[in-house]
């Protein structure tokens, strides 16, 4: 089931019903896109209906952000759990070793995916990872691109979780749903997260909900915008929605 945040659908999931769905779908070897959703993505939906389609017209949107999962809680579905990218990654990944599925990663740079590949090949030592690619930062051309989808489908992965960054990725995953035989699962700055470039907020923060502050601090000169134009405005607008009942 789906539920609409201000103008973003975000399904209402678990971990175990996302990984098994993943992991059947992985199987079908069919061109599928999973967006893990925050407050950064839902305010973009708002502003770009171009962005919304892309990310509403994903094959699963899981909620990342804890404000994202709180709104699910407040709308009347106690059952949502939430997904944040790291986590779901590492889930899959541990599942993936267990049934023989092989992954793929894309993007990020190149110390970030020498980092991220020999942390879980510590933790996942039969994990089988047979693809691995940083691509340009600028947009890549007619001939790289299409090097990238013969790659990527000869590799015979499973799953490709891809590190572009919103929107970015989730731009890409839509364009590529239809030439590539696996699922991406757009999961962003986890790449830094899991390699170990980045520190995680500690978890009693992400329970009450502000790892964002502690993401604000540890980069502000980063994400000062993100924050502090984004999480007023959708407070402000998911207020709307849920005390006038407002259709947007």
């Amino acid at each position: 089931m789906r539920t609409t945040i201000i103008k973003m659908q975000v399904d209402v999931t678990s971990r175990h019903q996302a990984v098994e769905q993943l992991l059947c779908w992985a199987r079908e070897g069919k061109g599928r896109y999973v967006c893990v959703s925050n407050v950064h993505m839902c305010m973009e939906t708002f502003d770009d209906p171009s962005f919304r389609k892309i990310v509403n017209g994903a094959d699963l949107i899981v909620p990342d952000g804890k404000p994202i999962h709180w709104a699910q809680k407040v709308m009347g579905f106690p059952e949502a759990e939430q997904l944040r990218g790291e986590d779901l990654t590492l889930a899959l990944c541990k599942a993936a070793e267990k049934e023989g599925i092989t992954v793929g990663f894309y993007g990020s740079t190149n110390p970030v995916l020498i980092r991220l590949l020999q942390f879980l090949k510590r933790r996942y030592p039969r994990l089988q990872v047979d693809y691995s690619h940083t691509p340009p930062f600028r947009s890549s051309t007619p001939e790289e691109d299409a090097k990238d989808i013969e790659n990527i489908n000869k590799s015979g992965i499973g799953i490709l979780f891809v590190g572009l960054g919103c929107p970015k990725q989730e731009t890409w995953m839509a364009a590529h749903r239809d030439h590539l035989g696996c699922v991406m699962v757009g999961i962003g700055a986890a790449f830094d997260f899991i390699a170990g470039n980045k520190r995680n907020a500690p978890r009693w923060i992400q329970n009450i909900g502000m790892e964002w502050l502690y993401r604000l601090l540890s980069e502000p000169r980063r994400l000062w915008k993100r924050y502090l134009t984004h999480n007023p405005r959708f407070l402000w607008y998911f207020g709307q929605q849920m005390l006038l009942g407002r259709k947007f």
